[in-house]
């Protein structure tokens, strides 16, 4: 498969996933500045937000041409589906993690859209072209939590690896204030109270779809998963952790 034939394939992929069955790839809706689903604040008509950086500002290690797939056609897909499954309905009144934490799995379309919206517009803000290195305090907590950082770095490349099919690693804060690492399907995430067996609020977490990654790594999700430690925005991890251990 050449990489023209994989662009097309990725957008129709990405359609029928979300059940879209017109078979055209959204469009990104225009960002709204300073509309960041990740504030609390901002409820529907939700809209795609800004990267912080370039299309190709994490090369080498992931490429201009899935870093543009992934946020204009996928993530606006599923700003998009989202819109049309809560417009009318109770979920429309509501910030989109109120929406995770009352969806049901029988909320297909909403389950599966507002995961899709809050979980990107999560991994934008966790990437980084620029150098960073987490904080003494999250390395002590999690040193303390998994021994060591290599060992950290093996438990999350393991849960990255092991998804079956398409999903995320996390690593969370858990209710109890402590450090875990899990994965999801699809794109249920730790915010999903009906949901997930292990809650918590996320501060990293790696999208292992195929349309992440096929474009350079092809099939070879190990090396991804290894390539992603070089763009992690620990600045903005070491953030979420300290909200979250307050």
């Amino acid at each position: 498969m050449n990489k023209r034939e994989f662009i097309k394939l990725a957008g129709l992929a990405g359609v029928a996933a979300l059940g879209n069955p017109s078979g055209i790839m959204a469009a990104a809706p225009a960002a709204r500045k300073g509309a960041s689903v990740l504030n609390g604040n901002v409820k529907a008509p939700f809209e795609v937000p800004p990267l912080p950086y370039g299309y190709d500002a994490l090369e080498p290690h992931i490429d201009k041409a899935t870093m543009e797939i992934h946020h204009d056609k996928h993530h606006g897909a599923y700003v998009k589906n989202l819109n049309d499954a809560v417009k009318g309905s109770a979920f429309e009144s509501l910030t989109l993690e109120q929406i995770l934490a009352k969806v049901k799995p029988e909320d297909k379309a909403v389950r599966n859209n507002a995961g899709g919206h809050f979980n990107h517009s999560l991994f934008w803000t966790l990437l980084s072209p620029q150098k960073t290195t987490p904080s003494d305090k999250l390395k002590a907590a999690i040193n303390e939590t998994f021994t060591s950082w290599e060992k950290f770095q093996e438990i999350f490349n393991t849960a990255a690896k092991g998804v079956f099919g398409s999903g995320w690693a996390w690593l969370i804060v858990t209710p109890g204030k402590k450090l875990s690492v899990i994965s999801t399907p699809n794109q249920d995430n730790p915010l999903m109270d009906n949901i997930v067996k292990e809650r918590g609020t996320p501060i990293l977490a790696l999208d292992v779809w195929e349309h992440a990654y096929y474009l350079k790594y092809h099939n070879v999700r190990a090396d991804y998963v290894t390539a992603f430690w070089n763009v992690v925005n620990w600045t903005e991890v070491d953030k979420l952790y300290a909200a979250a251990i307050k």
